[in-house]
């Protein structure tokens, strides 16, 4: 048997992570699903007392009503565009600038673009994962039709298993759960790519 590893997420209201279908304005709730992904990167890495202040409320005590509040304060920073945030360029930008609001940069984030190979993309989840650490996913244009709602979307990833020459990946988004084959996501069948991001803690 391969390595296998389930991330402790959050659940708000009994399902994991936040839920882009709470919030109240159209283009956050349309598009917003960046700002979604950073929410609960927040709150998962608030837990940890050096992570803390990017969380404003309180984490021990999670809500819908806190969550629609958090994705507010979120929404300058990664707010919903015509196009989608669909560089990750943009969203690390727009996360750097959030961690500079609340006066904590402990983290280096890095864009891995899906254009590399299988091997290197599948390492980078696991290895992070493996730290304990959500992996932020961008999927653009897909040829599966089983991922039309994964398409021009972004989301968490928070858990992997090994399986014969394949990673199977635990996806979170809408509050909701999700195994996919990771390879398959990997082969899109189109020259663009999303790609997801790599985090790491500088102290």
């Amino acid at each position: 048997m391969g390595r296998k590893k389930i991330l402790g997420y959050f659940t708000i209201d009994g399902a994991p992570g936040g839920n882009q279908d709470w919030l109240p304005e159209w283009d956050m709730n349309m598009g917003g699903c960046a700002a979604v992904t950073a929410c609960d990167l927040c709150i998962y890495l608030s837990r940890r007392d050096e992570f803390r202040n990017l969380y404003p409320f309180s984490p021990e005590n999670l809500s819908r009503m806190d969550f629609v509040r958090f994705a507010a304060v979120m929404k300058p920073y990664l707010r919903p565009r015509y196009h989608g945030i669909d560089f990750l360029e943009t969203y690390i930008c727009g996360f750097y600038d959030y961690m500079n609001r609340t006066n904590n940069n402990r983290l280096i984030l890095e864009g891995l673009s899906g254009n590399v190979s299988y091997d290197v993309f599948a390492e980078a989840v696991v290895s992070q994962i493996e730290r304990n650490l959500p992996v932020p996913f961008l999927l653009l244009n897909h040829h599966d039709k089983k991922l039309d709602d994964f398409e021009w979307h972004w989301f968490n990833l928070a858990g992997y298993e090994e399986i014969d020459d394949d990673v199977n990946v635990l996806t979170v988004t809408y509050g909701e759960y999700q195994w996919f084959s990771l390879k398959n996501i990997h082969d899109t069948k189109y020259d663009r790519k999303g790609g997801l991001i790599r985090i790491y803690d500088i102290i």
